[in-house]
């Protein structure tokens, strides 16, 4: 920028006299610069880690709504001894579901009693709006504060010196808001707000996708949140290919529902239309054994449609088979040749034949593979193929909900000195990121993460070059399934193997040297070096393998330089991890990981106050409070500040006239 006694050049000029429009005088620039100063002196915001949160829309909303236990600690700090834990579990659920608990509460007090419980709650709901708003600046504040409230609100929140007695002022406020009949109103968006103001920025690691029944309501909810960014995870990748409409990626998306008895996400979440699916597989596959194509599915499963369901798995399943082996004939530099197995299957001795080794298969009726060309679509399952094709690319609600990942998303994220991504960094037993062929040229460490990325945005966006959207959309199935993925980072997902190989040594997956050198430090700090970050200050937080508690397992690798935070938000991992899914908070105090137990159901939680029990481990505390100063937004203000003091130089200097003055 410009420095005093040096020529301004034209690009600096353009840009100040932009700036000016915004900030026409001396005045206005000073009052700005003054603000973002004293901004900087601020605690830094909550921020809030969640991850392979897989479908599981109630936990979620629940762990979203109490911030992984901060909106009971605040009820702590504020009330301590004065409230019995009754009345704070009380004053809990109400804040996370204001509207269920006040119906509840209606059909039990009388009206005798209900203004009193009015007056109680409301003061309680006032003290916690005032704890929680207290870190951040009026005009923070009042952006989130509810429209219809706004002004009566910022009265109750905000100390009015000039108020001799401020008691009778408060207390007026809240009983005429009871009077006029306002007060359930009141409560929800003062509940609502409290909610808002406990977590400042969202960070969601990786996998909301498949296995439980409501990624689409996941999704709706953070399309709404105040603050959000989204590290893709293997699973909301493969959906971003379908979205696009790629086939391979549509056939993985349909099979998974399939296997978890999620059918309905698709049919009711999307509104995709799985009939020709259903036609298709109840006429090709009406005689044949479908023992290996099991549903596992939970206790909302309707089991009339079990037969069907089987049907419809298995037949999407050898889809998925054929199109991937198009798929990776068509792009050698994969390096997946391995996984061409449809043409090794030996139908007559019923095995599979791998370098002269024979391995005993479960099933072999696969009445639309031809031995001679096996992953030649027969001209049914392209027509099966291009109306799923059709459905997921017309289908407005997963265009918006892929939209926002994209605009929202990335493989990686560096904030705050913390590096957030869902797998790994793929590398040799040395500790040597691997250099991974990416269209003729090789790429490793961040720049693989970089280039996969790019060629992810173009298979959705890159509707004016088709050839260019298509290597773009494999690259999105090599991203999901690929041996060199930093978002799956295994040698090899062994779909074919765990349907159809009797030898179980064969469903192995083999995951990245990555996930055996975590607690090597040399290693840790030399990715953080590579995403140029500061290796002394610095964490890396990892969602995508279950950290298996039970077992022994812990989630602080490297003596909490990282951090894995998938503890089994999915029920069908909660039996291996024995915990339903870990969260990290990190505040201006420091870094604290919670540890969920299973989630019973909304229902319970509203009813019987039942909150998930949440332990928590502080992983770091800090010497003195971080401030904004600290953090990435602490960056952009000081750059901000500079700036403008650029502009109130130029207008002193005379380079830049005042308007208005």
């Amino acid at each position: 920028m410009y420095n005093m006694g040096e020529q301004m050049d034209e690009l600096e000029l353009k840009y100040l006299k932009s700036l000016s429009k915004q900030y026409p005088t001396i005045a206005a620039a000073s009052t700005e610069i003054i603000n973002l100063q004293a901004i900087l002196n601020l605690p830094k915001g909550t921020e809030h880690f969640m991850t392979d949160i897989h479908g599981e829309y109630e936990q979620f909303n629940h762990v979203l709504k109490n911030g992984s236990g901060s909106v009971r600690r605040k009820i702590d700090e504020e009330f301590g001894n004065t409230l019995s834990i009754k009345d704070k579990k009380s004053l809990a659920t109400l804040i996370y579901y204001p509207e269920e608990k006040l119906d509840i509460v209606m059909q039990e007090e009388d009206d005798n009693s209900i203004e009193d419980w009015y007056k109680i709650t409301l003061h309680r709901l006032v003290q916690i709006t005032k704890r929680v708003s207290s870190k951040y600046t009026r005009s923070k504040v009042r952006k989130a504060l509810p429209k219809d409230f706004s002004y009566i609100i910022e009265e109750l929140i905000t100390e009015k010196a000039e108020i001799q007695d401020k008691e009778a002022y408060y207390n007026e406020i809240i009983h005429t808001i009871i009077r006029i009949g306002r007060a359930p109103e009141f409560i929800v968006a003062l509940s609502n707000l409290i909610q808002r103001l406990v977590i400042d920025q969202l960070h969601i690691v990786g996998d909301i996708f498949d296995r439980g029944p409501g990624p689409h309501i996941i999704l709706d909810t953070l399309c709404q949140y105040h603050s959000v960014d989204v590290q893709w995870g293997n699973h909301d990748v493969v959906w971003m290919g379908a979205a696009s409409g790629h086939l391979a990626c549509i056939a993985n998306v349909i099979r998974m529902a399939a296997r978890y008895g999620n059918l309905d996400t698709l049919e009711e979440g999307y509104g995709i239309n799985l009939i020709p699916l259903a036609t298709f597989a109840l006429d090709a596959y009406k005689d044949t054994d479908c023992e290996a194509f099991a549903i596992k599915y939970n206790t909302d499963y309707d089991t009339k449609d079990l037969s069907l369901d089987m049907k419809m798995h298995k037949a999407i399943a050898i889809l998925q088979f054929k199109l991937e082996g198009q798929l990776i004939m068509r792009r050698p530099e994969f390096a997946m040749q391995d996984r061409l197995l449809l043409e090794h299957i030996d139908y007559e001795n019923k095995a599979l034949v791998i370098d002269g080794v024979s391995y005993p298969m479960k099933d072999v009726d696969f009445p639309t593979i031809n031995p001679n060309r096996p992953y030649e679509l027969t001209p049914e399952e392209e027509q099966v193929m291009e109306r799923l094709r059709q459905g997921f690319v017309k289908c407005e609600k997963l265009q918006k909900h892929v939209r926002f990942l994209f605009s929202k998303g990335g493989l990686y994220k560096i904030y705050n000195s913390n590096l957030l991504y869902h797998g790994c960094v793929p590398m040799d037993e040395a500790g040597n990121f691997n250099k991974v062929n990416v269209y003729g040229e090789e790429y490793s460490g961040k720049q693989l993460y970089d280039v996969l990325e790019h060629y992810a945005r173009k298979g959705y966006y890159a509707h004016n070059n088709l050839q260019e959207k298509l290597k773009g959309q494999d690259i999105i199935w090599y991203i999901w399934a690929g041996p060199n993925s930093p978002v799956f980072g295994k040698d090899k997902m062994a779909t074919f193997e765990r349907y159809f190989l009797l030898d179980k040594d064969m469903h192995k997956e083999t995951k990245n040297s990555y996930y055996r050198l975590l607690d090597n430090e040399e290693i840790i700090n030399k990715i953080l070096r590579e995403f140029g970050l500061d290796e002394s200050h610095s964490h890396i937080v990892n969602g995508h393998v279950p950290v298996e508690l039970k077992k022994g397992e812990t989630p602080i690798k490297c003596g909490g330089k990282l951090l894995i935070i998938d503890g089994g938000f999915s029920k069908a991992y909660q039996d291996k991890t024995g915990i339903a899914g870990y969260t990290l908070v990190v505040n201006s105090y420091g870094m604290r990981l919670v540890a969920h137990e299973p989630f019973e159901s909304t229902e319970a939680a509203i009813l019987r106050e039942s909150d998930i029990f949440s332990d928590s481990i502080i992983l770091e505390t800090m010497s003195s409070r971080q401030k904004i100063a600290d953090t990435e937004i602490g960056m952009e203000l000081r750059e901000s500040i500079h700036q403008l003091e650029e502009l109130l130089q130029a207008y002193r200097d005379g380079i830049l006239i005042e308007k208005g003055v």
